[in-house]
């Protein structure tokens, strides 16, 4: 059953939990590109993403602007980096309260992302199914997308070997 937007369904799974938590709105897909809105408690305009990747490149930029979870690998450049644009969560204004953020909703699919750790050069943590109330770690990007992908689909297709946690893992 599908939340009307400022509507919060009240359940054990459904939090932000972190200062860097992140509402994924699900409006489009398109092949295996997802289309929608991020929101997260530092603004109140979402940032929105066409495919997959500019979803990904969206929550990116948000952790390197808190620092938080901090990367374990950065990425090498010749150009000098901007430290001033980096702060720590305490120092960024929250404009956005949990139950406003719990109250975005996608026209397809809504998820809770809150990402614990970035090792590896990936991303660990847990994702939050927020129409049905379901949530399970990942261990990975591409995991959690794949997460995201079988929510959308009536039956995730099985690929040996390669069948990434599914919904009923609450791990």
């Amino acid at each position: 059953m599908k939340q009307e937007p400022g509507q919060v369904k009240t359940g054990t799974q459904l939090y932000i939990g972190a200062p860097n938590g992140v509402v994924v709105c699900v409006d489009s897909r398109s092949g295996a590109d997802l289309g929608g809105r991020l929101y997260h408690k530092y603004s109140r305009e979402p940032v929105t993403f066409t495919d997959t990747a500019a979803m990904i490149r969206g929550m990116e930029r948000l952790f390197d602007r808190l620092n938080f979870p901090r990367a374990s690998t950065n990425i090498r450049s010749f150009a000098g980096q901007d430290t001033h644009s980096i702060r720590t969560a305490k120092e960024m204004e929250k404009v956005m309260s949990d139950h406003e953020l719990l109250g975005q909703h996608g026209y397809q699919e809504t998820f809770i992302v809150r990402v614990q750790h970035r090792q590896n050069s990936t991303w660990q943590g847990r994702i939050t199914w927020a129409d049905k109330d379901k949530t399970v770690n990942f261990r990975s990007i591409w995991e959690m997308v794949r997460l995201m992908e079988s929510a959308l689909e009536e039956e995730a297709p099985e690929e040996e070997g390669n069948r990434p946690a599914d919904w009923e893992d609450n791990s």
